[in-house]
């Protein structure tokens, strides 16, 4: 991981990711009720939200402050230590902090 940027928590994770994320989480509608933003709310979709959201620093910064939190609670609570039901024949479960997974997503 580049050092250049060492405590910037959303360094090195996408836009794409942080969304993602949040409507794993919270889901749309509980989404476009915590940040009222009309994309989260009317036909919402990865896509239109990621283009408005690149325009508008504002919202883009609202989106960003949930996530932190949202992490943050979820370190927290131990949700990063939940185990996942594995397959036999699939290696074991990679456990790490909801920073290494979302990084892993991409």
């Amino acid at each position: 991981m580049n050092q250049s940027q060492p405590n910037n928590p959303l360094h090195g994770i996408t836009l794409k990711a942080i969304l993602e994320y949040l409507v794993a989480e919270y889901g749309w509608d509980r989404l476009g009720d915590r940040i009222n933003i009309h994309c989260f709310q009317y036909e919402p979709s990865i896509n239109s939200s990621l283009k408005f959201l690149r325009k508008a620093d504002w919202a883009r910064a609202k989106v960003e402050r949930l996530y932190l939190n949202s992490i943050s609670f979820d370190q927290r609570k131990g949700k990063n230590n939940v185990d996942v039901d594995v397959d036999v024949d699939e290696e074991p479960n990679e456990r790490g902090s909801v920073w290494d997974r979302a990084r892993r997503q991409e």
